[in-house]
């Protein structure tokens, strides 16, 4: 601190003990927090006394977008929200077991001391949990109802096997799209006056916003037997039921320090769904330091940015010729990615799924094609596409298999691997592309293919069920679905979804899923080597250890982590496999690699298994310490929780930074950019997009109108008061 931010400090503090609001003049004094002239600092209490683990929030609309700053309170109820951007702000204190305060006017430079009051009731408290707590309340049917019966018997569809099915099926196509548990979701309104007036509620809620998919979900249940079910959640809660109670921060999760912007809001006003962010290049994140954030406004088909420096946003139209749907003239990109020049890739529909090119299929003479010919993508049957943002200028790259999502390679071609597709792993030399600007020439593919023959190739192969001699091969398919590059060796790792007829008795392809590596070798694709690992369950059903893995990444180290939908974080160390040839080709083969840690949350209602209520989407390592807990710490976004969970290995324990406030943050994928080394914890950030599906979803909606996504800087200062 210099002597003038030293004095400002001085006098603000000494201004602040005089006229504060809501200042507690007899309590004891504990030692001030030091602070800038760009800060706001004080101290939390209650009528017990100093409020430790609280949220205090500063928030402005003075700016060219609407901004917040939030951060926790330390043992002895003190906060200093640092770095403020020049504006008029409004502060308020949230906890877990407080109402909500009064916004009380400031300025940066300002000495504030807050009071916070107890929550009226536990009914009263319990409105600003997390979804994943109310969402807990939900009581699945119970073991002895599976199998199904149908229609005719217990109303639940034949399909859904085991309780098991139930929870992943009710996870997966519900979470998907939104949190559950949110005042939106928990409320029937109006309050129906029976059980079964309940159940017809939630079946015209259900059917009435005319989603296909949401029907057919619903239908796979058994319509009635499931708006049942969600009909005895939302009566119990209408009749005083209330989930427990969520810990207040401790320890470091108190040093965190939360901004978040609103972004992309088109020019007519319109909020704009985001499905991803990207900040760097994240096998070096300096990259672009200091610079825009990037996402993608999938459905209106944008790239749109924040300017953090500024508080600006913009937007980009990329080009299409994409004309089938509702969604037509639209590019859809689904997940951006950096390059090292600064550039966004991302996944999109740059033509219809029809019109493949002839030198994808069988007869033609490029290279892929030849080994294993591609008449149409099975999978997500897009494409990718490259923005230049200093050339404001955007590149299509046809390919001939799906593309989803997508990270880049470490070789000399700055490979850019996809996944997406069901038959193949695919890829696209950067560097050849930007030379030639030839898609046929620059994009490669391996089936999915293993080597159960032991012979070190690709041979002759068989799928799956199909009667298999001793010297062929095993073909497989499934989703390829988040996906990572392991720094030490280029293999690339991806979340696998089976087509769910693999033995393990359920008809839902994600249960329990597995991992997939591959590496290309040095004459793809003959050289190509897919290996396919499981993760150990018991094969009673009910007792399934996983499932659903939805993302994986690699660390410097080489271990990969999956995030599982069933509340789980899955190591997996290769180099602790017994044996890596897969005889049976089922992927079972190296249960000793595996390590299931299960994340904290809580559990539904009448389950006693391991899990939670919460969904993890996908994971990310932090390899730089970004965040400063650590190298090769996962991350795992609470999709249903507010939060994102870090676990550090050394020390296996779980960090839960919770975005309090508006209620309803939903990330998917996130990432860490350091944009000056020599400025601390200052200096670096992670970064992720706070956005669901149903933009109406969250703290102060409707359910029907939309809200702006926004986008969220998580750094850890290292302690709470650090300013």
């Amino acid at each position: 601190m210099n002597m003038l931010s030293a004095l400002v400090s001085i006098a603000a503090l000494a201004l602040g003990a005089l006229c504060a609001p809501h200042s507690d003049a007899g309590a004891a004094q504990e030692a001030k927090p030091l602070f800038d002239a760009d800060d706001i600092a004080g101290t939390v209490r209650g009528a017990a006394g100093p409020e430790a683990g609280v949220w205090v929030i500063a928030e402005t609309d003075e700016l060219p977008v609407a901004f917040s700053r939030i951060v926790v309170t330390d043992d002895a109820g003190r906060y200093v929200v640092p770095d403020l951007p020049p504006a008029n702000y409004r502060i308020r204190v949230r906890g877990y077991g407080l109402a909500d305060s009064e916004p009380v006017p400031a300025r940066p430079g300002q000495a504030l001391d807050l009071r916070a009051t107890a929550a009226a009731s536990a009914a009263a408290a319990a409105q600003v949990y997390p979804a994943s707590y109310w969402f807990a309340l939900v009581q699945p049917p119970a073991t002895t109802e599976f199998p199904g019966t149908g229609s005719t018997g217990n109303g639940i569809e034949p399909v859904m096997q085991s309780r098991t099915d139930w929870i992943y099926h009710m996870k997966e196509n519900c979470l998907f799209c939104h949190q559950f548990g949110t005042a939106v979701t928990r409320t029937l309104v109006p309050a129906p006056a029976g059980h079964t007036e309940a159940t017809d509620a939630w079946l015209q809620r259900v059917f009435a916003v005319g989603d296909d998919s949401m029907t057919a979900f619903m239908g796979m249940f058994g319509a009635r037997r499931a708006a049942a079910m969600y009909a005895d959640w939302t009566s119990r809660i209408a009749a005083g039921e209330l989930p427990s109670a969520p810990p207040r921060p401790a320890g470091v999760e108190r040093n965190v320090v939360l901004s978040l912007w609103d972004w992309a809001v088109a020019a007519d006003g319109t909020p704009q769904f985001v499905h991803d962010e990207i900040t760097t290049d994240q096998r070096d994140p300096h990259v672009n330091a200091g610079g825009r954030v990037y996402g993608v406004a999938q459905h209106a088909g944008k790239i749109i940015w924040l300017d953090p420096r500024t508080h600006t946003t913009g937007e980009r139209v990329l080009p299409t010729a994409f004309s089938h749907g509702p969604l037509a003239g639209s590019a859809q990109p689904h997940n951006p990615m950096m390059d090292a020049r600064g550039r966004i890739w991302s996944t999109t529909f740059n033509r219809n799924p029809g019109n493949q090119p002839d030198w994808c299929k069988e007869g033609s003479e490029q290279r892929f094609a030849r080994f294993f010919p591609l008449d149409a993508a099975i999978g997500r049957p897009s494409q990718v596409s490259v923005f230049d943002p200093e050339t404001d200028t955007t590149r299509e790259i046809d390919t001939c298999f799906g593309t989803h999502h997508l990270q880049f390679g470490y070789d000399d071609g700055q490979t850019l691997y996809l996944s997406g597709d069901s038959r193949v792993m695919g890829w696209v030399d950067t560097h050849k592309f930007d030379e030639t600007g030839d898609s046929a020439g620059s994009v490669g593919w391996c089936p999915l293919v293993i080597d159960t023959s032991g012979d070190g190739r690709i041979g002759d192969s068989v799928a799956r069920r199909e009667a298999r001699g001793p010297t062929q091969d095993q073909r497989f398919e499934g989703f390829l679905y988040g996906m990572g590059v392991n720094p030490r060796d280029d293999s690339v790792w991806y979340a696998w979804y089976t087509d769910g007829r693999g033995g393990y008795g359920s008809p839902f392809f994600a249960i329990p899923g597995g991992i997939v590596r591959m590496e290309r070798g040095s004459d793809a694709p003959a050289t190509c080597r897919a290996e396919l690992f499981v993760p150990p369950v018991d094969r009673d059903r009910e007792r399934i250890a996983v499932f659903n893995p939805r993302g994986v990444d690699v660390g410097s180290d080489g271990i990969a982590w999956v995030a599982f939908g069933s509340g789980h974080l899955g190591r997996f160390d290769r180099d602790r496999c017994r044996t890596l040839h897969d005889a049976a080709g089922d992927g079972t083969h190296c249960p000793e690699g595996w390590e299931i840690i299960e994340i904290p949350g809580p559990q539904f209602k009448g389950v006693a298994g391991s899990g939670s209520t919460d969904w993890h989407y996908l994971v990310w390592v932090d390899e730089f310490n970004v965040l400063g807990l650590g190298h090769n710490v996962p991350i795992v976004p609470g999709t249903n929780s507010d939060s994102l969970i870090a676990y550090v290995p050394q020390q296996k324990r779980f960090v839960t930074l919770r975005v309090p406030y508006p209620l309803g943050f939903y990330a998917r994928g996130l990432d860490g950019r350091i944009d000056d080394e020599s400025a601390g914890w200052k200096g670096r950030a992670l970064w992720a997009n706070y956005g669901s599906f149903a933009l109406g979803h969250r703290e102060g909606g409707d359910g029907r109108t939309r809200l702006p996504g926004k986008v969220v800087s998580v750094q850890l200062r290292p302690d709470a008061l650090a300013h």
